[in-house]
């Protein structure tokens, strides 16, 4: 007898969150089986889309190699044992780490999966709290960085970043962005390809900007290659083009912009006829390009990943945010627009707006933001012993849902770091390339098994939405939710070094709060930087049926399991504004000091002839976990080099041979594939693969190796001024291998 018969199927509804898109899905489930996944059609917002990935939610569910029990390390091999066992572990060791070395010989990594997960989001400081160390990491400081602390230098606040209206605007300008492949990233929009149709049917443009001619590139109306590292010099010319030709227009944004001008000023050395030739791009079209920027109803300039993972990823973002000001698109329908999500983790009550360079790396001298240091010194924070000042080294480890071995520059070096640390504790429930190391690796349920809302996604959001969803199948015997370890270890923890516990609340009890009193909540208004929106907000509810007086709350959205649509973007400013005077600050004495750095770099080294690298994203992939399901990784191979065929042609090299990677660093052997969609000069391999390290537990992936791009980035390279990884632009040779 099929063992699931015995169970009613069920049609449930939830959502995907494997990438910022953040899908809709109808789920036919029997008992604990998946039946089958597909887009929820009645989903305002994603609107039926599904990509591959969504699908992989069951792989992931019923994967054999996915860990349910904790597991400790013996010899070279895995016990299973108890939570209770593995709680007391943690906690004796890390506690007795602590007293003897200090809080900083503790150090945290956190991957990308944590802002997909709201009970990590949630809890996790339950568990970090009580360690009070300085050395945390995470996925930002390899990814999107530069954007934070823009938007904590000019609006205010590290989540204040304005998001494309696309679904309203007349001229989009991507820059070192691939959304047809990602459905957006710091821009949640779910079915991309379907809403660049509408703006191109409405007359408007969408203009690409890379390296490489992408997904996106292949349907813009425009594609123009860049050379890598010089995006700031080609935005500097389009501005300049704007006050050469009085196109500098910001409207009402004039009365509360500050530093415009002289911002403006300071980057007047860029002309389109000087960075030409070191972008790649003529100076003709420059200035068209910003003629046409300028005159549009409505126009968006979006720079992603490609522009932060440079060395000057800052510079770039701050250029992208210059550009939308000074045309007067910032808050303005079609242009850049800030949310106002349900939930409001930017002008609530226990709002963290960002801090910057409070303190520093030990060894580098690098400085944190927001309470993090930048990744690319982790490893020298573990290899270099303490100092005469008694400062430790990292002692242990703490990882939460990442790989960064993976995924952060000169990943073989901090693979040899992480194997000389006394302990290492894993949050995961893989046995992968980093967590290997560890000496006690904590499984948590996956997606489908318990609720979710979407606290960040909501933030980045084309449109203000609000969903909340069920566990999809039951949470299996003897499992722990993270939120449920968290809180476990925090209580142990704090009881062995005398620290503060947590409030005792759920993830949903706590997002219940925050509908209570954010904008849509029967409390709205309460908080002074939401006040503006509370007229609209009451317009909103009465439109979903709801009075002011009930607002938004868990129960209601448990009601609406397709999600609520809470309308288009809004303008916002000033009031939005987190900065102290409610102005937008464009003159930053940092990045103004970052210029010349910029100049030398472009107009004073001399070309070397080594190729530049850079990565690429697939629809099938985002984290070197996605590898582990047969369904992303079937069909032909996507690991190989990306190369132009005059670049082959030079080094006598042939499309499909074996080829030697070299860097800085360390190198690789890999198939070459020879691509008229890369630009001269420029080769590319995709981000987290490079699954041949001994000891890992992951069958398909083994499988599809691939190699890891990250061999090749250098931890040394770096944006400066935030100290974000330089992942692209990275020199590099190519050789017969």
């Amino acid at each position: 007898m099929n063992p699931v018969a015995k169970y009613e199927e069920k049609t449930l509804y939830g959502a995907c969150n494997l990438c910022e898109a953040i899908c809709g899905l109808e789920f036919k489930v029997q008992g604990d089986h998946i039946l089958s996944i597909r887009g929820d059609d009645a989903d305002p917002f994603s609107r039926g889309h599904i990509c591959p990935k969504a699908v992989a939610l069951k792989d992931i569910h019923e994967d054999p190699d996915r860990l349910r029990k904790p597991v400790k390390r013996v010899g070279d091999g895995w016990q299973e044992i108890s939570w209770d066992e593995a709680f007391e572990l943690v906690a004796d060791r890390l506690a007795d780490i602590h007293r003897q070395h200090g809080a900083n010989a503790i150090g945290v990594y956190q991957g990308n999966p944590n802002v997909h997960n709201y009970g990590s989001l949630t809890h996790a400081q339950h568990f970090l709290g009580p360690l009070k160390t300085r050395n945390r990491y995470s996925a930002t400081s390899v990814d999107q960085l530069p954007h934070q602390l823009v938007a904590y230098w000019m609006f205010g606040h590290q989540l204040l970043v304005p998001i494309s209206d696309i679904d309203r605007t007349r001229y989009f300008l991507v820059m070192g962005a691939n959304p047809m492949a990602s459905n957006g990233s710091l821009m949640t929009v779910p079915d991309f390809r379907g809403r660049l149709k509408e703006l191109q049917a409405r007359g408007g443009r969408m203009v690409v900007i890379d390296p490489r001619r992408t997904e996106t590139a292949e349907v813009a109306d425009e594609h123009h290659f860049i050379r890598p590292g010089t995006d700031a010099a080609f935005l500097f010319a389009l501005l300049n083009t704007l006050v050469e030709e009085n196109l500098v227009k910001p409207g009402p944004l004039a009365g509360f912009t500050d530093g415009l001008d002289e911002a403006l000023s300071a980057i007047s050395s860029f002309t389109p006829e000087r960075v030409a030739d070191i972008t790649g791009i003529d100076a003709s079209t420059i200035r068209r390009i910003a003629r046409e920027f300028a005159a549009a109803d409505g126009a968006a300039a979006y720079g992603r990943i490609g522009l932060s993972i440079q060395p000057f990823g800052t510079l770039c973002q701050w250029a992208i945010q210059l550009l939308n000001i000074a045309t007067g698109n910032l808050d303005r329908a079609g242009g850049v627009l800030f949310t106002t999500p349900a939930v409001d983790l930017i002008g609530g009550p226990n709002s963290k707006p960002g801090h910057y360079a409070v303190w520093k790396s030990r060894v580098s001298q690098r400085p944190e933001f927001g309470g993090e240091l930048p990744v690319s010194a982790l490893a020298e924070e573990i290899l270099t012993p303490a100092d005469a000042d008694s400062k430790t080294n990292i002692r242990a480890m703490i990882t939460i849902a990442g790989n960064p071995v993976l995924s952060t520059p000169n990943g073989g070096q901090l693979d040899r770091a992480l194997g000389q640390l006394d302990f290492m504790v894993a949050v995961d429930f893989y046995i992968n390339e980093t967590t290997r190391h560890a000496h006690v690796i904590l499984p948590p349920t996956c997606g489908v098994e318990h609720d979710h809302y979407d606290l960040i996604f909501n933030i980045f959001a084309v449109r203000n939405i609000a969903r909340y969803n069920e566990p999809i199948v039951p949470k299996p015997e003897g499992t722990l939710h993270d939120w449920e370890i968290y809180t476990e270890l925090g209580k142990r923890l704090a009881v062995r070094l005398n620290a503060k516990t947590g409030p005792n609340m759920r993830p949903d009890q706590i997002v219940d709060l925050g509908l209570r009193i954010g904008p849509y909540g029967k409390d709205q208004g309460h908080s002074p930087a939401m006040a503006f929106v509370k007229m609209k907000a009451e317009a909103v509810l009465a439109k979903l049926g709801l009075m002011p007086s009930s607002g938004l709350s868990i129960e209601y959205l448990k009601s609406q399991p397709h999600g609520v649509d809470l309308g288009p973007l809004q303008a916002s400013l000033p009031a939005r504004l987190q900065t102290q005077d409610k102005r937008i600050h464009c003159l930053i004495p940092e990045l103004i000091n970052d210029i010349p750095r910029l100049e030398r770099e472009l107009f004073e080294s001399k070309p070397n002839g080594e190729l530049r690298l850079i990565g690429r994203r697939h629809v099938r992939s985002n984290n070197s976990w996605m590898h582990n399901y047969e369904r992303l990784v079937k069909g032909k191979a996507r690991h190989q080099l990306l190369m132009h065929p005059l670049d082959l042609e030079s080094r006598q090299l042939r499309d499909g041979q074996m080829v030697r990677v070299k860097s800085r660093v360390g190198q690789v052997e890999v198939e070459v594939q020879a691509s008229d969609s890369m630009m001269p000069g420029v080769v590319s391999l995709p981000h987290g693969w490079g699954h041949t390290r001994n000891g890992v537990r992951m069958q398909v992936a083994q499988k599809h190796a691939g190699v890891s791009v990250n061999d090749l980035t250098d931890d040394l390279c770096n944006d400066v001024v935030s100290g974000n990884a330089a992942l692209n632009g990275v020199p590099v040779s190519v050789e017969a291998a």
